[in-house]
């Protein structure tokens, strides 16, 4: 029956394909991408939801001790099962993050996997869903992104339009996940597609506004991470939002680079995969036992905090006696902070899935409570202290990810308006700036900068990036050698169009090289042409190129060394030359074939 209405729908699109313009069929596209994102949103969050409900409900009917039995057997078996699915039915791998998006775009051509539009919603709702601490969103977004990928292979559409409609998967992954539409397409532009024009906003819009629609409809209220009571913005507070900013952007810079030292730590362990996952989430488990707030994506304790009553978060912990006491209070919201990122690093490296965008907003909540509560206990002021756990969610994303404008409208949206605008863009830029100044590269693309295949914000290394150092080498250059005279010289500019000579040994390693400008003078002179030997005017290379340089690396060593040629050396032996002006012309084909219309 599927299997026949799936046809049905291929044939009425393969007919809709030819009968309307490419800009057509791409906004049609958009749509059926939106709604194959926000499916699997509802389908991850309903999941995730009824487990925490389920473990609500066993917390509030039973026992202490059965409630901690409970809260510490899921995660355990959430990751196992995960390790399970990766090695039986995944090929025992399974990429994580955003950043294999970036690579895709960067270097496959925006080819992703198909098996990445099921298995991320797979291992995640086991990973996030049974209680390990990390997000849904990235799985979400990696999901979208497949769809996106597959339908315009499916339907033969060329790189620009496959890269266009991956960035059409994300945003609606993003807004049917927070019913944000406005921070859908901010995401996929300012994290993932760093270079689109004007007219490439409408798809990524349309999607963006159809994951929204279909996640409102389907998706109950109580299900998304959403806030409808605040207090009024007072611009007398706007120092303590200043502050904010500077302590929200070291606490990402802390969360950073402490989850990486964590994920590091389980990624050098020589156990098996069940092993090192009993181990990691066994450690987990513990951590949710005393802090039962780090289980699963951990919304609920942002909506407590956020309420009238945050005491209510210590009810069922160890410290549930000191439900009244604020500075009981304060140390466990402290303590959940500090070991958010230890726990996420945990979940993953121990084999979860998951991603950082929800323990963002999990950190950044605790962070604006700890901070506005504390100032307050001093009797110093009074803050407001629910607008500062709000706001304070826009610090950590934009000092997490790099994406302030994301982090500014997507609490914007998800408070239901406008009204902590300017504490969200002080914050949110301070934190930016903060975490910028000590980390170069965002969470999510880190690695992969370090190896030079990610995108990052730099409009030109984003470029050079794709650009493969040896397609641009030429070999071909007439060389000589060092004991010959001018006249072999002279001979081979006459028969030749080349400028630069190499000069190299009889085991062609390079000794040095000859511009023909440097000996113009020289060779209309018979008497110094005859009796010159090259090795006497040959000079040596400013700088040396490998074929495993980056293009961002040839550039710089161009720049520097203000060259048109430089040559190349491979296992110590003369390669050939690559041409400033080649470089140039390969950079500029490229960036025409990536720019997004």
């Amino acid at each position: 029956m599927f299997k026949k209405f799936f046809s049905k729908i291929e044939q009425l699109l393969a007919l809709s394909q030819s009968a309307l313009s490419p800009k057509q069929f791409i906004f049609l596209s958009s749509v059926l991408v939106g709604i194959s994102a926000a499916f699997a949103v509802i389908i991850l969050k309903i999941f995730a939801h009824s487990v925490f409900t389920f473990a609500t409900y066993v917390t509030i009917h039973t026992n202490f001790l059965k409630i901690g039995l409970l809260k510490i057997m899921l995660p355990v078996i959430g990751i196992m099962l995960t390790v399970f699915v990766v090695n039986r039915f995944l090929g025992g791998t399974i990429e994580k993050g955003t950043s294999q998006i970036l690579y895709a775009v960067a270097k496959k051509a925006s080819i992703i996997p198909k098996k990445q539009m099921y298995a991320q919603i797979m291992t995640s709702s086991l990973t996030v869903g049974l209680g390990g601490s990390a997000g849904l969103e990235s799985p979400i977004v990696v999901t979208g992104a497949a769809f996106g990928s597959n339908y315009a292979q499916r339907y033969k559409l060329q790189y620009k339009d496959r890269t266009l409609l991956i960035g059409c998967g994300v945003a609606a992954g993003i807004a049917a996940a927070f019913n944000a539409p406005i921070a859908g397409v901010l995401f996929a532009i300012e994290v993932l597609l760093v270079d689109v024009s004007i007219s490439a906003f409408t798809p990524i819009m349309i999607a963006a506004a159809t994951g929204a629609l279909v996640s409102a409809i389907a998706l109950d209220e109580s299900i998304l991470l959403n806030f409808t009571s605040r207090q009024t913005f007072n611009y007398h507070n706007i120092p303590y939002y200043v502050f904010l900013g500077i302590f929200t952007g070291f606490v990402a810079v802390f969360y950073a680079r402490n989850f990486q030292k964590t994920e590091h730590f389980f990624s050098h362990i020589r156990f098996s995969p069940y092993k090192k996952a009993f181990f990691g989430a066994s450690i987990l488990a513990l951590l949710i036992f005393i802090f039962p707030t780090l289980f699963g994506e951990g919304y609920e304790s942002i909506r407590t905090l956020s309420g009238s009553d945050p005491g209510e978060l210590l009810e069922n912990t160890l410290f549930r006696g000191l439900r009244n006491n604020n500075l009981a209070l304060l140390v466990f919201v402290a303590c959940s902070f500090m070991l958010k990122a230890f726990a996420t690093g945990i979940t993953l490296g121990s084999g979860g899935n998951g991603g950082n965008f929800a323990p963002s907003l999990f950190l950044g909540s605790y962070v604006g409570f700890f901070f506005s509560k504390l100032l307050n206990l001093t009797g110093l002021t009074n803050l407001p202290v629910g607008n500062f756990t709000m706001v304070g969610m826009a610090g950590i994303l934009s000092g997490l990810f790099h994406a302030p404008l994301t982090a500014i409208f997507l609490i914007a949206e998800i408070t239901g308006g406008y009204g902590l605008m300017i504490p969200l863009m002080i914050v949110a830029s301070i934190s930016f700036a903060i975490s910028k100044r000590f980390e170069k590269h965002s969470l999510d693309v880190k690695n992969l900068a370090k190896k030079g295949h990610a995108f990052t914000s730099n409009k030109d290394a984003n470029v050079l990036s794709t650009l493969d150092t040896n397609s641009i080498i030429q070999t071909d250059y007439l060389t000589i050698t060092p004991d010959e005279n001018l006249e072999k010289l002279v001979d081979l500019i006459s028969h030749s169009n080349q400028v630069i000579f190499p000069v190299v040994s009889t085991d062609n390693r390079l000794l040095g090289i000859v511009h023909f400008n440097d000996i113009r003078e020289i060779i209309f002179n018979p008497y110094r042409v005859k009796y010159t030997l090259i090795k006497e005017i040959m000079v040596q290379p400013i700088a040396i190129i490998n074929p495993s340089n980056s293009m961002e690396l040839v550039m710089d060593k161009f720049e520097s060394s203000k060259k048109a040629f430089l040559p190349v050396i491979s296992d110590d032996k003369y390669y050939g030359f690559i041409s400033k002006s080649v470089a140039l012309e390969a950079y500029r084909t490229k960036l025409k074939s990536m720019t997004i219309e």
